[in-house]
């Protein structure tokens, strides 16, 4: 089993971003993004997932958001790529229901090497202060596409748009969790009949 930790530098004309990831933490976030509603996401992946993440980010947020929380997104699911390593011994699948009020989300994860975000959530409102809502599917997409993971995010009600993202990203951090997971019974397996992800 490796360390299961990472740390990834990623550097663009639009944002330089660095993040270090340890899968065995304790929930420890340290975040500085300039976007304070994505810092309090993030968090919660922290938290609800026991992960201990940092994540520095230079973005071209005079702009917009956009770019720093698409590749935040990228750079944080590079680290849990690098983190899981080869993938041998660890769940692989992870699911979560998690409510807030009267908002609920589901999100189920597969480390299968194949890539892919199925988005399912519908917001009233564009913002939530003055973040971007539509924002919340393109983290979830760089996520999915660098961790090279299958994701499924549904949100299954709610009216309130904090709420509901606030469940996605708890779900997600808690799916993760599972996910992520050594397999005590096959620390040594592929979880795969294919013998690679």
């Amino acid at each position: 089993m490796s360390t299961r930790e990472a740390s990834v530098n990623r550097d663009t004309l639009e944002t330089q971003i660095s993040a270090t990831l340890k899968l065995d933490g304790s929930g420890n976030g340290q975040y500085k993004t300039g976007i304070p509603f994505l810092e309090h996401m993030l968090d919660q992946i922290s938290r609800h997932g026991l992960f201990d993440i940092e994540i520095n980010c230079d973005g071209d947020i005079h702009i917009d958001d956009h770019h720093s929380v698409e590749d935040i997104g990228i750079t944080l699911g590079m680290a849990f790529a690098e983190a899981l390593g080869d993938r041998k011994g660890i769940q692989r699948y992870g699911h979560a229901y998690v409510p807030l009020d009267e908002s609920l989300s589901r999100v189920v994860i597969d480390f299968s090497g194949r890539p892919g975000l199925y988005f399912n959530a519908e917001f009233v409102r564009p913002h939530v202060g003055t973040f971007d809502v539509d924002l919340t599917q393109e983290f979830f997409a760089g996520f999915a596409n660098h961790a090279k993971a299958t994701i499924h995010v549904d949100v299954i009600r709610g009216t309130n748009e904090h709420h509901k993202i606030e469940t996605m990203f708890k779900a997600f951090g808690r799916a993760l969790r599972m996910a992520c997971s050594v397999d005590e019974r096959a620390s040594d397996m592929m979880p795969s009949t294919k013998g690679s992800l």
